[in-house]
């Protein structure tokens, strides 16, 4: 069924719009002259119905204190410094009276390892997330806690905040062993900032402390909060990847056992996540938190049916990544794991009869959930180790599972060396699809729409897992747009693609940009979510190929100033020399004096010492300082370079126009594991060239960087490292035309990413349409962005009534437009 089967519903606030995304020359007239022609008689690429989806990931809090509905933080006290450097097991919690939380031999099971010891007449209470519990009120809220009170006691349990309580106090007798006990509140008023509280009469053990809304998505139990489900589902995604991201592959990948010593820092496995959610394991969050796997495995296969989305898990490939680079040899944990990846696609696929689909079934789904992809490993820096053990995986699941569609990946970045590596190792191995990770600058989305064009029909497909242009504003979201419709005119490379990361809660933000923000009473869409729900509510099934006039390329020599800066690291800097193409010195420094001639406009600590200008502070990050006229072009820069401690290397600058716009060299970059050269852009990064490569302490680089127009030579210790010609155009006007095979209308596409209007002739080739079309647009100002109260790119639906095979139509300024036209 084509995925444009729902809603149409998004559109446009239009506004004006201030500064564009390329430069405008002075005489610009307020509207561009553009024109589209459709060759409806050719016959496009196909787009499959899952060509967009969504990507979970436990970040920002995503899970518990997110989508998870569970309102008590640390329910289980199981918080420990092995997530957090400032947790202890009664974060979240505090206690009147004696509280102690205990790990022995009386504990609810061996998996829950802690548990808390309450003496009589003392209380706990919980803070819940973000400014506390949150409550509504005539809202039911499930309350249950397990127990263990030998002597019997009466629990008396409490919602309140500041002001009085929220709901009726409730009381439970407890007495003997470990036994689960429930109630329901019903708010009698609403607050952000509740606190739940239980106290006890006599000493108890209590467990598994945990307060549900009644109301959650679906109504299911062990539910998903309502307003971040419903959000995810409006976007009628084709996918749900997860549970990851770097939780896949960091950290230890044995189990969570006594013979492991009960490892907290583990990779990310699945059978961690199932059964009954007072019997799954705990861990340390990549992000630096905790995960309670309350969300795990089953939950999120229920919640891909629930909103029609095709599950799409990825396991370890025991090669971690995200910055641990390292490849397990444990022939032993190797096939376990192995084993394990088959065992899951028997969970999800299996009869109700056999073991693993038992447990499915148990847990209250008997009806396979239907598994047809699965990812193996997520971003190895080590391409060649991670293949050796992708081969495996997928012998093995092929070998019992043929139907089953495995999917490979080429590591972190959208170019370079392990890019390469794993490419050509992929297509070797004849691999089914390639998982593709990048968050670039919109510069870079709007300068590489062409960037599937040329990849090689007949070798493996594409599954754009993550990507995004490192922003929320409305400039991002219009990058990202203009870059999508180079992923339909490629749906017979790019099969999959979703943006990354889903969700942040504002409190706990460990990545930006997101596509949906909450905190513990609202979420709201960013600019960027607009942008999705769009394209995924309007897809199309087919391609139906049209061209489009380009706008003019304005860009001429790069240009800018000089500048040294240091990541995580401290080092020394000497001889600056900054010479013209004519031979004309512009700028010379041996730091025998002050350091006069530089600008400090970054972190860190600079000063003059032993005739070196050094960068004394080693956790200081971006401590640019700058040197030279932001007009300077056709020049040659010498820099010595010696990095004196500290994690990474260092990073020249050249092409400095301001604190956001730059080019560097960063040498010895990701813990000091590769160098590349790496472009701002209004502070975004986008990265042009790469190569494995770290930086030896104390010793001196020679590093040459020659600058001839948009090309550049980088030289280091007089041998050349590397070149590369920025000479790409950020196109802002680009354009895709689809077909929806259901409802016969052609939906014509056009973002417009700059401050002018484009007035464009519209040709359809001699198509039979309608008079009238509905469209939907978004427009803003570039800099716009959506917030709890202020939604600025908001969509506007409308109809043309101007349709006809040759029509003119002015697209606004900064906008992304949808004209569904009916043919026929």
């Amino acid at each position: 069924m084509s995925r444009t089967r729902l809603r149409l519903g998004l559109g446009v606030t239009a506004l004006l719009a201030a500064s564009a995304l390329l430069p405008t020359p002075a005489q610009a007239e307020a509207v561009t002259d553009y024109a589209i022609t459709l060759e409806p008689a050719a016959r496009g690429a196909a787009i499959d119905d899952t060509m967009y989806g969504v990507f979970f990931e436990d970040i920002n809090r995503a899970a518990d204190g997110g989508l998870y509905a569970e309102l008590v933080q640390n329910r289980s006290f199981e918080y420990s410094t092995a997530d957090n450097s400032s947790y202890t097991p009664l974060t979240a919690w505090t206690a009147d009276g004696t509280a102690e939380v205990v790990n022995d031999g009386g504990r609810l099971n061996e998996r829950n390892r802690n548990y808390l010891s309450l003496g009589a007449g003392s209380s706990v209470t919980n803070a819940g997330y973000n400014t506390g519990v949150r409550v509504e009120k005539g809202k039911r809220y499930d309350f249950s806690v397990w127990a263990r009170a030998e002597s019997g006691t009466t629990l008396t349990i409490t919602l309140k905040d500041a002001a009085g309580t929220l709901a009726n106090v409730r009381q439970v007798a407890a007495k003997g062993g470990w036994r689960k006990y429930t109630a329901t509140f019903t708010a009698t008023r609403t607050s952000n900032r509740g606190r739940l509280a239980v106290a006890t009469t006599a000493p108890a053990a209590l467990d598994m402390v945990s307060l549900f809304p009644r109301e959650t998505y679906k109504n299911q139990p062990n539910g998903l909060r309502k307003d971040l489900a419903e959000k995810i589902e409006a976007l009628n995604p084709g996918f749900l990847r997860f549970p990851g991201g770097c939780l896949v592959n960091t950290g230890s990948m044995e189990d969570y056992s006594e013979a492991s010593g009960w490892q907290r820092k583990r990779a990310y496995q699945w059978k961690d996540t199932i059964g009954p959610v007072e019997e799954r394991a705990t861990n340390a969050n990549f992000w630096g938190y905790n995960q309670s796997y309350g969300l795990g495995y089953y939950e999120y296969f229920r919640f891909a049916e629930d909103i029609g989305a095709m599950p799409l898990p990825v396991v370890p490939a025991l090669v971690t990544g995200c910055g641990q680079n390292k490849a397990v040899d444990d022939e032993a944990l190797l096939k376990r794991h192995i084993q394990d990846t088959l065992d899951l696609i028997e969970f999800a696929n299996g009869p109700a009869t056999s073991k693993w689909g038992r447990v499915r079934a148990e847990m209250g789904h008997s009806k396979p959930f239907g598994l047809t992809h699965i990812g193996v490993g997520n971003e190895e820096n080590l391409p060649r180790e991670f293949f050796a053990r992708f081969q495996q995986f997928r012998a093995a699941i092929e070998a019992k599972y043929p139907d089953i569609t495995v999917i490979s990946n080429s590591g972190p970045d959208d170019s370079g060396t392990t890019f390469d590596t794993a490419w050509q190792l992929g297509r070797e191995g004849k691999v089914d699809m390639v998982d593709e990770h990048y968050y670039n600058s919109p510069q870079w989305f709007l300068q590489n729409n062409d960037r599937y064009d040329s990849y090689d029909r007949k070798g493996p497909k594409v599954f754009l897992g993550e990507y995004a242009s490192q922003g929320n504003a409305w400039k991002n979201a219009l990058s990202e747009a203009a870059y999508m419709t180079g992923l339909e005119r490629n749906a017979d490379v790019v099969k999959l693609a979703s943006y990354a990361p889903l969700l942040a809660n504002e409190d706990y933000v460990q990545w930006r940009p997101d596509l949906i923000w909450f905190n513990n009473r609202a979420s709201w869409n960013s600019a960027n979510y607009e942008v999705q729900k769009l394209f995924m509510n309007n897809t199309g099934d087919r391609v139906v190929p049209s061209k489009a006039t380009g706008t003019p390329d304005v860009s001429g020599p790069i240009t800018g100033a000089v500048g040294l800066s240091t990541w995580a690291t401290s080092a020394a800097y000497d001889d600056v020399k900054v010479t013209s193409a004519d031979g004309t010195a512009l700028l010379t420094d041996d730091f025998s004096g002050d350091a006069s001639k530089w600008t400090h406009s970054g972190a860190g600590s600079w000063s003059v010492q032993d005739g070196q200008y050094v960068q004394t502070d080693a956790a200081a990050e971006n401590t640019m300082v700058t040197a030279g006229d932001p007009a300077w072009k056709d020049y040659d820069l010498h820099v010595k370079a010696t990095k004196k401690s500290g994690k990474e290397g260092f990073l020249i600058a050249f092409g400095v126009k301001d604190t956001g716009n730059y080019y560097w060299w960063n040498l010895g970059g990701w813990n000091n594991t590769q160098s590349a050269v790496e472009q701002a852009s209004d502070g975004a990064k986008s990265t042009l060239l790469t190569k494995a490569g770290s930086i030896e302490t104390g010793r001196a680089y020679d590093i040459d960087i020659k600058v001839r127009g948009r090309q550049v030579t980088l030289y280091l210790d007089g041998q050349e490292w590397g070149s590369f010609t920025d000479d790409k155009p950020a196109e802002p006007f680009r354009q895709i035309v689809t077909e929806d095979a259901r409802t016969g209308e052609l939906i014509v596409k056009v973002v417009n990413a700059q401050d002018r209007a484009a007035r464009t002739a519209v040709d359809l080739g001699g198509a039979k349409v309608a008079s009238s079309a509905r469209v939907t647009t978004l427009a803003a100002e570039q800099d716009a962005v959506n917030t709890e109260t202020d939604t600025p790119v908001t969509p506007v639906t409308s109809t043309f009534r101007g349709v006809a095979p040759e029509f003119t139509y002015t697209f606004p300024a900064n906008s992304v437009t949808f004209m569904r036209i009916r043919q026929g």
